[in-house]
């Protein structure tokens, strides 16, 4: 079973798959695309990915993109724990959290707010402090819908790790590399510990990013 993931280390996106992998206790080759560096758009990858973002995947010759078809497949070819309630509520439930991941969360959290924190220093400029208190309410916001949607669970999406708990997890990941993470978390104790319990989880340690 030849599996190869394609995207660099460091996306959400690329580490969310690779955790699946990792869950599933599944061997893969990860193919670096240094988006930062404009990879992601020349013509071997985009052979991958047309539309460019990372990352994309393959097995034994089947292709694929989107990272939540990718996890879904993963869940069903590949052997291991199941990473989808069988319960059509809690199956739901994890469909939603994805969705607002996509929609929501990886766009005020990643793109606004670690972006300005995190990865403008990095590349030598000054954070814009308008853009983080432009994207705060909608982070808040995003926080607060994980928490109660997971109510008193120890997951996000019924009595088990879930592909919502593996899309999450590396975003928050690099919300905690911004300096706003320790108030934001402390207004959700509920998901503050969650997240210490995802933290710890082995596919994290496998999956950790060289990146900043």
């Amino acid at each position: 079973m030849a599996i190869t993931v394609y995207g660099p280390d460091y996306s959400t996106y690329t580490r969310s798959v690779r955790m699946a992998l990792a869950e599933k206790g599944a061997e893969y080759r990860l193919e670096p695309v240094d988006i930062l560096g404009g990879k992601h758009q020349e013509p071997a990858y985009k052979a991958r990915q047309p539309f460019g973002p990372v990352p994309a995947f393959e097995h034994d010759g089947f292709a694929l993109y989107e990272t939540s078809a990718i996890v879904r497949y993963i869940d069903d070819a590949v052997p291991g724990a199941r990473l989808q309630p069988a319960d059509a509520r809690a199956r739901a439930r994890m469909n939603q959290i994805v969705g607002i991941v996509d929609a929501y969360a990886y766009k005020a959290i990643i793109q606004g707010l670690f972006w300005q924190r995190a990865v403008v220093p990095m590349m030598g400029g000054t954070p814009d402090e308008a853009l983080v208190a432009d994207c705060l309410p909608r982070v808040r916001l995003c926080l607060a819908e994980f928490e109660r949607l997971m109510g008193a669970g120890p997951w996000l999406a019924g009595d088990t790790l879930s592909l919502a708990d593996l899309m999450l997890a590396p975003v928050i990941a690099y919300l905690h590399m911004t300096p706003e993470a320790a108030t934001l978390m402390a207004e959700r104790p509920g998901l503050a510990r969650w997240w210490q319990t995802m933290a710890a989880r082995p596919s994290m340690a496998a999956t950790a990013p060289t990146f900043g």
